[in-house]
């Protein structure tokens, strides 16, 4: 066959066309200026960049919580032109980011065009497909809580159905009539089936309206994600008990061989789950400073410890406020500072008044950065590193 290629040189340079005639498909051209930069493996031409690739979902919500983390991170992605599909990261030196769709990402990264990646939980299952190459840096961003479920009709012969127990051993399903599935998860919902033993299933692979399947009669179920189960219910569908596949949110991901190869992946990868980690662990969190009047800084903060919802992070910190009486200096009052949850803001409130605190201040807390993230050594030792002085 005939093939037409066309090939980018860097900037400035011109752009080079050929046509070369192959009786396979086997890519192996490239120009003087070029050859540099490409290395010819298994038949096929890997461009040896330099800079580290982040792929960021392009459209949708998932999309704009993505940005909204990384604000919130510092970590500001900046597009010279909204058509663009790539932008930068100022904070993180030698990082492009490219905006991909969410299956595009994880396919990239297991070819190498991208080193890292943050999706949906759910997307990196289904086209990652259990490669050890896709490592999970942090498994929880919490944002873009959704779930992968089974769902069936509320009527007709499933009027009585509400487990995947009771919907195995329905007698309808046979290998002339089996149970037909609508999904747009075409990996996950058959590995789910014969993991649960449900033999007779064929699948239909479709994106997008899974809800009106049953009622238009193309499919008896459908396979989708579900977020609230308020779609599911308006279109006369119900979860079924056991039905669920997995539990799905944002997560950070990269290439097991970007971080073991790449230059500079790494530690910027160090740096990422860093923010991510100090930024997620203040979500929710408040700083109250009050005073205290007492006879020392250790009986104030055994009486702060009196109090369960008053220990903070680690406990209390208790420094001496000095006044000036009668000519002397001394430490009336001294000041408290604790870490306290929402939920538990008002009560540990009530308590510290009861104890003697008074002038309560209350901010909340923007980041909290630990002695070093649990996460970062779990990520060494899936690597099989051992942690160095730069990472410790």
């Amino acid at each position: 066959m005939t093939v037409t290629m066309w090939m980018i040189t860097q900037p400035r340079l011109p752009t080079v066309s050929f046509t070369v005639s192959v009786k396979s498909p086997v890519w192996c051209c490239y120009t003087s200026q070029t050859q540099s930069q490409v290395a010819v493996l298994n038949g096929g031409a890997v461009f040896q960049r330099e800079e580290i690739r982040l792929g960021l979902p392009s459209k949708g919500r998932m999309s704009s919580d993505t940005l909204e983390l990384l604000k919130n991170c510092q970590l500001s992605v900046k597009q010279v032109n909204p058509r663009q599909y790539i932008a930068e990261i100022p904070q993180l030196a030698n990082v492009e980011v490219w905006f991909q769709r969410p299956k595009d990402i994880v396919r990239k990264l297991l070819s190498g065009d991208l080193d890292l990646g943050i999706v949906g939980f759910d997307t990196v299952s289904e086209y990652g497909q259990g490669n050890e190459d896709l490592v999970l840096v942090h498994e929880a961003l919490e944002y873009g809580d959704c779930r992968l479920a089974l769902a069936v009709p509320q009527y007709g012969i499933f009027k009585n159905v509400n487990s995947l127990k009771e919907l195995a051993q329905m007698l309808e399903w046979t290998k002339e009539r089996p149970l037909r599935v609508a999904t747009g998860f075409s990996y996950l919902g058959p590995k789910f089936m014969e993991d649960n033993g449900l033999k007779h299933v064929t699948f239909s692979t479709a994106d997008g309206a899974l809800e009106a399947a049953p009622a238009m009669g193309i499919a008896d179920a459908i396979l989708d994600l579900v977020s609230s189960g308020t779609t599911l219910r308006e279109n006369n569908l119900k979860e079924i008990e056991g039905g669920t596949v997995l539990e799905s949110q944002g997560v950070f991901v990269a290439s097991r061989k970007s971080l073991m190869q790449r230059k500079g992946v790494l530690e910027t990868t160090h740096e990422m789950l860093e923010r991510f980690e100090a930024h997620l662990r203040a979500i929710g969190q408040f700083t109250v400073v009050a005073n205290m009047r007492g006879s020392s800084a250790e009986e104030v903060a055994e009486r702060i410890l009196s109090q369960p919802s008053l220990s903070g992070l680690q406990g209390p910190t208790v420094s001496p406020v000095f006044c000036k009486r009668d000519g002397k200096v001394s430490p009336d009052y001294y000041a408290i500072v604790i870490c306290v949850p929402k939920k538990a803001l008002y009560k540990s409130i009530q308590q510290l008044r009861a104890i003697g605190g008074s002038g309560v201040l209350i901010s909340p807390l923007t980041y909290i950065f630990d002695e070093e993230t649990p996460r970062w050594r779990q990520l060494l030792s899936k690597l099989g590193l051992k942690e160095t002085h730069g990472h410790s």
